[in-house]
């Protein structure tokens, strides 16, 4: 899942279970629920070393 590497998916411990911190239209809240979001336009990488590896 490319939710997993996504810095907007951040664990809730209130809830206790990540949720997506972006605001979703209901469109795309149907896509993410259904699992096809592997074209997610908000996608940011987790990784904080890409730029630094990108630049090496």
């Amino acid at each position: 899942m490319i939710c997993d590497t996504c810095a907007n998916y951040t664990y809730d411990e209130d809830y206790e279970y990540y949720v997506c911190e972006v605001d979703l239209d209901e469109d795309e809240m149907m896509r993410f629920l259904s699992g096809n979001n592997q074209e997610c336009p908000y996608y940011q990488s987790g990784d904080e070393y890409l730029v630094v590896r990108h630049q090496m």
